[in-house]
């Protein structure tokens, strides 16, 4: 029984993974493709660790834990790292709601007046 559940969670991962990949082509701008380079491709590594974990001891188990663990961690960090550098690269463009445009525009502003404030030397 634990056969067939590692092996269906096995495929159901790499089919989930594939459909990242495919997303990861067929998209077409910046935002959609950290998409589909994030959220498939965590999910279909953590069933394709959870079924490895089946077949193994608990002790060698502890280790892909530890494995889907830091992707679950990273993964969402560097998607946000890739989305902000395109974003102030200006690969993202017809957003219907843009708070980093707000945000830089009040930044720029304070910094501006701090630096007028300021003598020069």
């Amino acid at each position: 029984m634990i056969d067939v559940v590692s092996a269906v969670l096995l495929v159901a991962g790499g089919l989930i993974g594939l459909a990242g990949a495919i997303g990861l082509v067929r998209f077409p701008d910046v935002m959609s493709r950290v998409q589909a380079a994030t959220k498939p491709q965590t999910l279909g590594l953590l069933l394709i660790l959870v079924a490895a974990a089946l077949r193994l001891d608990p002790k060698t188990a502890a280790g892909l834990a530890l494995v889907a663990l830091f992707q679950v961690i990273t993964a969402p960090v560097l998607a946000q790292l890739i989305g902000r550098t395109a974003y102030r690269t200006g690969h993202v463009v017809g957003l219907s709601r843009d708070d980093l445009a707000r945000d830089n525009a009040d930044r720029d502003e304070a910094r501006d007046e701090r630096d007028h404030d300021q003598p020069e030397a």
